[in-house]
């Protein structure tokens, strides 16, 4: 089948190489305009983007694809499908019957749970103990269109979104590919989402990543994997400053700790949270690179009564 390729992030490009390397034809790839990123602020252009290059496959960057220009591009390009991976971007109404067997989206998780753009997160922070992948055709509502294949993936106790993210990734690939052979073949059957067991899964931003520590222990964990490594967790300091966090340790030994209150031993550093305490691993003060919590303690000397998540500078 002639294809169109709808992708952006890293994570797209296993799907991307995958086909590129199947049968099928990748005919052109759409994806986000460059963005600006790092100190310089320079444009640099999406993982899809760059790796489409390197094979000289013709790339798409329209702002938007309510543009009729953008639409009238894309159904001279007389797809058969447009496989979709984390593009970033709806597909409007105009665009999804272009491609005979129309946008086929790689959804990362198993549908009708976690809707939106942050499935694999939200299963982290909500403490699933099982997720997957799903391959649907798109359609106007978000993330409601019939199913076409699914697989399943063990969330593991130390599992950040990022590590999640990457399995998820690989092992979609092949479902993909298999999903648009058997629409090629006749053989896939959709299947209607069922009305039960539907969440749903918003952008997380910077806001949503700040450690509450009067949550359970259990919480704040989830919440520091699921929010790592994008939009990244953190709390504020003592002096009211933001200091980024890695994943911690749940300890259940610990039980004497108020919500933020800091222990500050030689070799670690304990949190006080709602119900029991964590142990901190690796943390960024404000402008500074990654260290050991226990290196930043003895740095910041700090006071006897010392917390954590006050009131920001």
């Amino acid at each position: 089948m002639r294809l169109l390729f709808a992708g952006t992030p890293e994570v797209a490009l296993p799907s991307l190489r995958a086909l590129a390397e199947s049968e099928h034809e990748v005919v052109a790839v759409l994806t986000r305009p460059d963005a600006r990123r790092g100190r310089g602020r320079t444009l640099h252009p999406s993982p899809v983007a760059a790796w489409a290059r390197e094979q000289g496959i013709p790339v798409l960057t329209p702002r938007t694809l309510r543009d009729a220009e953008a639409q009238e591009e894309i159904a001279a390009l007389g797809v058969d499908a447009a496989p979709v991976v984390a593009y970033g971007a709806l597909i409007p109404p105009a665009l999804l019957d272009v491609p005979r067997h129309g946008w086929v989206n790689l959804h990362f998780s198993l549908l009708p749970a976690w809707r939106g753009a942050a499935p694999v997160q939200h299963a982290v922070i909500a403490g699933d103990d099982v997720t997957g992948a799903t391959t649907f055709r798109i359609e106007e509502g978000l993330d409601t269109g019939p199913v076409l294949g699914t697989l399943t993936e063990t969330v593991r106790p130390t599992d950040t979104a990022g590590d999640l993210l990457a399995r998820l990734a690989g092992s979609g690939a092949p479902l993909l590919l298999a999903t648009l052979d058997a629409l090629e073949s006749g053989s896939a059957v959709p299947v209607p989402q069922p009305a039960d067991g539907v969440s749903h899964a918003p952008r997380l931003e910077v806001t949503d990543a700040r450690v509450e520590w009067a949550a359970p222990a259990v919480a704040v964990d989830r919440l520091v994997r699921g929010t790592t490594p994008a939009p990244g967790p953190w709390t504020t300091a003592p002096d009211g400053s933001r200091l980024k966090l890695g994943p911690v340790q749940v300890r259940a030994d610990v039980d004497d700790l108020a919500p933020g209150a800091l222990h500050a031993a030689k070799a670690e550093v304990l949190v006080g949270t709602g119900n029991g305490a964590v142990e901190l691993g690796q943390v960024a003060p404000a402008g500074r690179s990654w260290m050991a919590a226990a290196d930043w303690a003895r740095g910041a000397r700090l006071p006897e009564e010392a917390r954590l998540g006050g009131e920001a500078a």
